[in-house]
């Protein structure tokens, strides 16, 4: 399963970007899909999940009511809406894909990653 990123960059407080995560070379509908991003000098930490189908979702408390994670299983592709984005945000984000049943909050528990994109919150 190959995971591609795209739709990072560079933004004030306040603004919104729309991450994407492109699936190629598995059945993309079977699986959990997960975002998680990681600052420097920090552990990579979990940011929001859905399941299959996508009617079922989980967010980090410090992205609940900001980020949305949805899936398009007819395109292959994740999706991560964050708005009123903070400088606390800025990290590179990584979506990946578990191909068990239920949502995951643990990176461990996620066994393909894409390279990841950068997000970066400064004025």
């Amino acid at each position: 399963v190959h995971l591609v990123e795209s739709g990072g960059g560079l933004v004030q407080p306040g603004g919104s970007l729309r991450l994407s995560c492109a699936a190629s070379g598995g059945t993309f509908s079977r699986y959990v899909m997960g975002w998680f991003r990681q600052a420097p000098g920090k552990e990579r930490e979990f940011v929001a999940a859905i399941n299959w189908i996508g009617d079922d979702t989980r967010y980090a408390d410090s992205v609940k009511g900001r980020f949305t994670i949805s899936r398009d299983n007819a395109k292959n592709t994740v999706y991560l809406q964050m708005n009123s984005l903070k400088p606390e945000d800025t990290a590179v984000h990584y979506c990946a894909a578990n191909t068990g049943v239920g949502l995951r909050t643990s990176a461990w528990e996620y066994e393909y990653w894409g390279q990841g994109t950068q997000v970066t919150v400064s004025s």
